[in-house]
């Protein structure tokens, strides 16, 4: 019998032993714990998070392999999916048909929440520090949850979009080993390149009425050095030895996947989802040249027409998926 308590076998899995409950689960360094789960399908569970890191308790979505027991002597390579601004945990789910694609290959997907606006940072507050630390909640806590408590593997890759994909190649060059792989579909990628701080911070305070942007990162001028810190084009250097993915539109016009709007419904689309890839273009081929003079591999789909929406990321998410199945050994399934 399927049940969301703490404790009990479902749909033939097992996550936690019943006579332990959560005394079975193992914290992070920084208290984190888990403190509740929920069956979502046979392969498919939410945890609860709380988070010292973020002062709240959030959700992750972990999608497991076949074969998957918490109580398992084996470990399985490790997808942390990142989803964009705007948006939550289950948007991989809800938009993509990421669980087929996770059922070919014995591996297991991470989705942990990232903020309505989180930008994948711990934020700058004027210099004051403190919370939200989004960076310090998925390259800390959720990695040491996942591995103490649920056999997740040291081999690991991410993948993110838009704001989600800038957060996977950002990481990646932050915490240098940490991945093994790191693909960025319409992420801002070049952070400090001219003109697009002063389009981020737009953004922010345009999508999120009520909230003060120059909170993430600072003040573009005055606290430029620690925007520099948290640009993937600054620290190329540190990205090699991690497989790259960078793809995105460039020139904001609607492409073959783009739903046909007219009047007023185009405007808005041309706005919003053209100019945001334009940017993201931008910064992708900037990246991309970048690496390229520092003759570090990357692997590029750059395309010209196509706004910024799942239509394009679910293919790129595919094109994509071997390369990172690959470079953490994760093996197709019969």
């Amino acid at each position: 019998m399927a049940t969301t308590v703490i404790g009990t076998v479902m749909a033939g899995a097992l996550l936690v032993p019943a006579e332990a409950g959560a005394a079975a689960l193992r914290k992070a360094d920084s208290g984190a714990a888990i403190t509740a789960q929920k069956r979502i399908d046979a392969r498919t569970f939410d945890a609860t998070v709380r988070s010292p890191a973020l002062r709240t308790s959030v959700k992750v979505r972990v999608i497991t392999p076949k074969g998957w027991s918490r109580t398992s002597k084996k470990r399985w390579p490790v997808l942390y999916a990142y989803h964009g601004g705007n948006d939550s945990y289950i948007s991989w789910t809800r938009s993509t048909d990421i669980e087929k694609l996770a059922a070919r290959y014995n591996v297991m997907v991470v989705m942990p929440e990232g903020g309505t606006n989180g930008s994948y940072t711990d934020w700058y507050n004027y210099g004051k520090g403190g919370s939200p630390k989004w960076e310090t909640f998925h390259t800390k806590e959720v990695i040491q949850l996942m591995e103490r408590n649920y056999r997740a593997g040291t081999a690991r890759a991410a993948m993110g979009l838009s704001s989600g994909g800038q957060g996977a190649i950002t990481y990646a060059a932050r915490h240098r080993g940490l991945f093994r792989y790191a693909a960025s579909y319409s992420g801002i990628v070049h952070l400090t390149k001219p003109g697009i701080p002063a389009i981020v911070m737009a953004e922010g305070f345009v999508f999120n009425p009520g909230q003060d942007a120059f909170r993430i990162w600072g003040n573009p001028d005055k606290h430029a050095r620690n925007w520099q810190q948290h640009d993937p084009y600054v620290l190329a250097k540190n990205l090699r030895g991690t497989g790259i993915y960078l793809s995105s539109g460039t020139t904001g016009n609607p492409g073959k996947l783009d739903p046909p709007y007219v009047g007023w419904e185009f405007v808005k689309a041309r706005l919003v989802g053209g100019l945001s890839e334009a940017v993201s273009g931008a910064t992708n081929v900037s990246l991309a040249a970048r690496l390229r003079q520092l003759k570090i591999p990357v692997t590029t789909h750059i395309y010209k027409d196509g706004w910024h929406q799942w239509g394009y990321w679910i293919v790129e998410m595919n094109r994509s998926w071997p390369l990172m199945m690959k470079s953490i050994g994760a093996k197709r399934t019969s």
